[in-house]
């Protein structure tokens, strides 16, 4: 998933900040911090904008007022992330089919059904005889 973020997130993270008046050398800051908090703020309904804007030093006051509404608005983030986040899924989904299939052959190569034998027989006492406090010969 972190892969696929990293591969596409800067991107999309950058032309969105700069379509929205965010001036393009921070918005190249911005896009260059690790995607795993964006992950994490996507998880968790948090819109990241205000705060990537104010650690790379851009207030929002800086911007007009419809497009620091529109960066901290509820559908920016959400739709600024879902094409680096499908990116991220298809890797896993691939990785984990991948997986699968080394998995089956590594089953098929070690051969037939495994089945745990008892080698030691197990004394049984009926529920109307009293029990010996001995340890059993097992």
């Amino acid at each position: 998933m972190i892969a696929g973020l990293a591969s596409t997130l800067p991107t999309a993270l950058f032309k969105g900040l700069t379509t929205h008046g965010v001036p393009a050398a921070n918005a190249h800051l911005a896009a260059g911090t690790p995607p795993v908090g964006n992950l994490f703020a996507a998880f968790l309904g948090y819109n990241p904008i205000a705060a990537l804007l104010n650690g790379v030093k851009v207030p929002l006051s800086s911007l007009s007022s419809s497009d620091a509404a529109t960066l901290t608005g509820k559908a920016f983030f959400p739709q600024l992330i879902s094409e680096p986040f499908h990116a991220g899924l298809i890797i896993v989904f691939v990785t984990a089919a991948i997986l699968s299939v080394i998995g089956a052959a590594a089953s098929i190569a070690a051969g037939g059904k495994y089945m745990h034998v008892e080698t030691a027989r197990i004394k049984t006492v009926p529920h109307d005889e009293p029990v010996d406090a001995a340890l059993s010969d097992v």
